[in-house]
């Protein structure tokens, strides 16, 4: 991992930690897995001010390509739930891939468990949006 921890912004940071306090709610096992994980990585997670994030650090809104140990790409925009929309490739926080890269860096390796089973992944391509995201409708 480039930075030692997951990276995570302040806003964003308080908005997981209310999704993940839901965990225990999700009837999905591989999601509430997931959602477990992601838990235990944000107790040691750095903790940035929106000016202070590093542009390689994937967030809410970060255009993300992943590939797979055995091969396969994806890209897809990392976005709140109420934004999920897979057939134009956004992917919700609250999935085992949105789960499994955020806070992760271009470049990174991860191992995650998916409904399909564990799998390697390196982030190949990390692309911001914008410098801020505006969140504080969650909030």
């Amino acid at each position: 991992m480039k930075y030692g921890n997951l990276v995570i912004e302040k806003k964003e940071y308080v908005v997981l930690k209310r999704f993940m306090n839901l965990s225990g709610y999700y009837k999905d096992d591989t999601l509430r897995k997931s959602v477990q994980k992601l838990v235990g990585e944000l107790e040691t997670a750095i903790i940035c001010d929106a000016s202070e994030m590093y542009e390689d650090v994937i967030r809410f809104n970060t255009t993300v390509t992943i590939v797979s140990e055995n091969g396969w790409h994806k890209k897809f925009k990392l976005v709140m739930p109420t934004d999920s929309d897979i057939k134009n490739d956004k992917i919700s926080i609250l999935t085992p891939m949105g789960a499994a890269v955020i806070g992760y860096s271009e470049g990174d390796a991860i191992v995650w468990e998916f409904p399909s089973g564990e799998q390697k992944l390196t982030i190949e391509k990390v692309e911001q949006e914008n410098e801020y995201m505006n969140i504080n409708m969650v909030l």
